[in-house]
């Protein structure tokens, strides 16, 4: 008998031995003669499997965020008026609670979104009076003023000099270029009067889809719950109850701070004497949406034009007035009204604004930090989090890690 014959009665005896075996027996015997029976290959590292394993999640989190950005760049408007929708029930819902006291809440919903609408379009028509009211007053103001800067800069104190040959050479240059690109500056135009009516449109539909998320929102949520499978309903609710808490907390907050911001400036405004305080100070509240930066921004073009009406003195004690409304929201209004419900570093915010300006330019910056703000708190809500390290523990690990260039302990020599 020859060893091939030797090993092949001892393969049937084998095959033999498993036909009588149990499935579990026989599949570590399979796994012994293949080894990627048992679920991972032997042949990579560990560390080379884990860092596998982790790269390939986040590829996919990456695709689906990257679908995320895609499908929401095909309905922009879709996106914007649902969430200008979101932000009108945020602001009016305590409002419509406090009237469903003693009335029907589809009353209460009518006043409530009446009486906003009526405050926002008597905000705009005081805004429109006050610049009509100053405007023959304003123009000789900022002509003067202009006058003065144009005479600072040409005789001032400064390391350099600007001549009226100059600035007359840069206005002929200005008007040069405009004659140029008069037609791409008309199609610019034509673009902007299809985006103020897109803005219109996307305002229409908010305020429609506001009439049913503050009349019959719970209904809404009860339904969408219900199209889902029972075991995933609970993570859901928690998950949005999380998200609409910091949300609206978050929107109610910045509404609080930019009317805050907004009336500080009028009164430091006409305090100091600068023309249309009232335009200004709305430009202000507005700017207040843009976390960081919005205020300061808008309270630099009030700095200009106190610069061009009332000269440098004006503009410097409005710069003052800047430093501090800005001290003021940060370490009185921001910990006071946000408390608790938005939760991010001022870095963390710092990097948003930028992310969402660089994506989505003025809107981006408004909405990245609610939308990360409520990201973060859903996060926070769903996971499962260690023990939290103390400062003692983590001087001790600090203490165990070798630096390049710091020299070893003593006891490991």
């Amino acid at each position: 008998m020859t060893d091939q014959d030797n090993q092949g009665d001892k393969a049937a005896a084998s095959l033999r031995h498993l036909a009588g075996a149990s499935p579990a027996a026989r599949k570590v015997a399979g796994a012994r003669r293949n080894p990627s029976v048992v679920g991972y290959e032997q042949t990579a590292p560990k560390w080379l499997r884990e860092m596998a394993g982790v790269s390939w999640r986040l590829l996919v989190v990456a695709a689906a965020i990257a679908v995320v950005f895609y499908a929401t760049s095909r309905v922009t408007l879709l996106f914007i008026a649902v969430f200008i929708a979101f932000v009108f029930t945020a602001v009016l819902r305590p409002v419509v609670d406090l009237l469903t006291r003693a009335m029907p809440r589809g009353l209460a919903t009518a006043i409530a979104l009446l009486g906003g609408i009526g405050v926002f379009a008597g905000l705009l028509t005081y805004v429109g009076y006050s610049v009509a009211s100053q405007w023959d007053a304003l123009s000789k103001q900022f002509g003067n003023g202009i006058g003065e800067i144009t005479k600072f800069l040409e005789n001032g104190q400064l390391p350099f000099t600007i001549t009226n040959a100059q600035i007359a050479q840069w206005i002929d240059t200005g008007r040069a270029w405009v004659q140029q690109h008069a037609g791409d500056l008309a199609s610019q135009a034509a673009a902007s009067a299809g985006s103020v009516v897109q803005v219109f449109t996307a305002l229409a539909l908010a305020v429609f889809c506001t009439v049913f998320f503050l009349a019959r929102g719970h209904e809404l949520w009860t339904w969408f719950l219900n199209q889902l499978p029972v075991r995933v309903r609970e993570g859901w609710q928690v998950a949005a109850g999380a998200g609409w808490y910091t949300f609206s907390g978050y929107t109610r907050g910045t509404v609080i701070i930019a009317t805050t911001d907004g009336f500080l400036a009028f009164i430091a405004l006409s305090i100091i004497g600068v023309p249309l305080a009232a335009p200004l100070a709305v430009l202000v509240l507005i700017g207040a949406f843009i976390p960081l930066v919005g205020a300061p921004a808008a309270m630099v073009v009030a700095m200009i034009v106190a610069l061009a009406a009332n000269g440098p003195i004006s503009a410097g004690i409005v710069g003052i007035c800047i430093a501090l409304i800005g001290q003021f929201e940060g370490h009185v209004l921001q910990p006071l009204v946000m408390g608790r419900q938005v939760s991010l570093h001022p870095v963390v915010i710092a990097v948003t604004v930028t992310a969402g300006t660089l994506t989505a330019g003025i809107l981006g910056a408004v909405i990245a930090v609610p939308l990360v703000a409520v990201a973060w708190a859903v996060f926070s809500k769903l996971r499962r989090m260690d023990p939290p390290m103390d400062e003692e523990q983590e001087a001790e690990s600090d203490e165990d890690v070798e630096y390049p260039g710091r020299a070893a302990p003593a006891d490991a020599e």
